[in-house]
């Protein structure tokens, strides 16, 4: 019994050595979480206060590397539902950011040829490379890959329904319907009247709101 108690204290004591997170990072955590998922979902309002939250708890740092994570965060969403707005809440932190993120920021803007793929998560760089957008597992990581390879013109037609996928399957409104619309102009391009008239009923399913 007596042994039980001195190992138990041990954990105990162990477990009170490990450093709590600073009450920002915790914060900052919580609200990009909760940020993505709005404005993936197309909650606009909701997605404005989580980012705007989530900004100024990283600001209360002085650091222009976790603020310019956030700004990433917002771009990558915004990325992966096609919307390119040149991302110029990072641009303006770009020289306090890391080479990991500028090397980033580059890959999500379709400017491969500034976006070094070893200093890229793997996922990415092996889209880089020439991967296939299928291969990569993550819902979100594939449709920012999908969005970025878009940009740099060099997706090809069996990424758009890849990207497709993802967003369905987990519920993901915008982007959805954005990659929808895609599928649509090229069905159309391709004089596949069938096909785009079946993704017409889709965008039409995903835009109800009842």
């Amino acid at each position: 019994m007596k042994r039980i108690l001195i190992l138990a204290a041990l954990a105990l004591a162990g477990c009170a050595s490990k450093p709590v997170p600073p009450a920002w990072q915790t914060n900052a955590q919580d609200a990009t979480g909760a940020f993505t998922d709005a404005y993936l979902s197309g909650d606009t309002r909701v997605a404005d206060a989580e980012y705007a939250r989530a900004r100024l708890a990283t600001s209360s740092t002085g650091r222009p590397d976790a603020v310019a994570q956030i700004e990433l965060v917002r771009c990558a969403a915004q990325a992966a539902s096609l919307v390119f707005e040149g991302c110029p809440g990072f641009a303006a932190l770009a020289d306090g950011a890391t080479p990991a993120q500028r090397a980033y920021a580059a890959y999500i803007d379709g400017r491969w040829q500034d976006a070094k793929p070893e200093l890229l998560p793997e996922q990415h760089a092996a889209v880089v490379r020439g991967g296939a957008v299928a291969a990569v597992t993550d819902p979100l990581a594939r449709l920012v890959a999908a969005g970025a390879a878009f940009k740099a013109q060099r997706l090809p037609p069996e990424g758009i329904a890849a990207a497709i996928d993802a967003a369905s399957a987990q519920g993901w409104r915008r982007p959805l319907l954005t990659w929808l619309g895609v599928a649509e102009k090229r069905a159309q391009a391709v004089g596949n009247a069938a096909e785009a008239e079946q993704i017409r009923r889709r965008i039409a399913l995903a835009s109800s709101t009842k």
